[in-house]
C-alpha cells in the first residue's frame, strides 16, 4: 500500500479516524505511532478501543508501559516505549513480545525507539503493521500519514 494521509480538524476526527480503524482491525495487528506530544497519538488510540468494543478508560500508559484490554471484540495492547530510550531497555521490560504476532491488535507509541519500527525499509515477518506518523499543521489541525507493510 502506498502511504496515505488523513486531515484531522479536531479530536473528535482523530477519534473517529481510530475507530473506523479499530472497527476493521484483525487479529496480528500491529501499529506503530510517532508524532510530537499532543499530536493526537493517544486520542486515536482511544478511537481504535472503542472500535474494538473497549468500554474501559484508554490512558497513555507512560508509566506503567503497557496497558491491556481483554473486553472488546479483539484483545488490545497498548504501548507506550516513551520513557525507554534504548532497545536494551524495551528488551528489558520484556515488551518485544507484543511486537511479534499478537494474538489481538497491538499500538505503540513512540514506536520509532524500537529500531526496526524506525527503518523505513522494515517488513514485518508474518504480521500486518501499520505505520503512523502525526504532524501537527495547525492549533487544531493533524496531518497523519500511514501505510500498511505485511499481510
Amino acid at each position: 500500500m502506498l502511504m496515505a494521509t488523513f486531515i484531522s480538524r479536531s479530536p473528535d476526527e482523530t477519534l473517529a479516524l481510530g475507530e473506523r480503524w479499530g472497527k476493521a482491525a484483525a487479529p496480528g495487528w500491529v501499529i506503530g505511532l510517532t508524532g510530537d506530544l499532543g499530536s493526537g497519538k493517544t486520542q486515536l488510540v482511544k478511537g481504535l478501543a472503542r472500535g474494538l468494543g473497549i468500554l474501559d478508560r484508554v490512558a497513555s500508559p507512560t508509566f506503567a508501559l503497557v496497558n491491556e484490554y481483554k473486553e472488546g471484540r479483539l484483545s488490545f495492547a497498548h504501548l507506550d516505549l516513551y520513557r525507554l530510550d534504548t532497545p536494551a531497555q524495551i528488551l528489558g521490560a520484556g515488551l518485544e513480545v507484543y511486537f511479534e504476532q499478537p494474538p489481538g491488535v497491538t499500538v505503540i507509541e513512540w514506536c520509532e525507539r524500537w529500531p526496526a519500527f524506525a527503518d523505513p525499509a522494515f517488513v514485518p515477518n508474518g504480521f500486518r503493521f501499520r505505520r503512523v506518523r502525526f504532524t501537527q499543521t495547525a492549533e487544531t489541525e493533524r496531518r497523519i500519514d500511514y501505510e500498511d507493510l505485511g499481510h
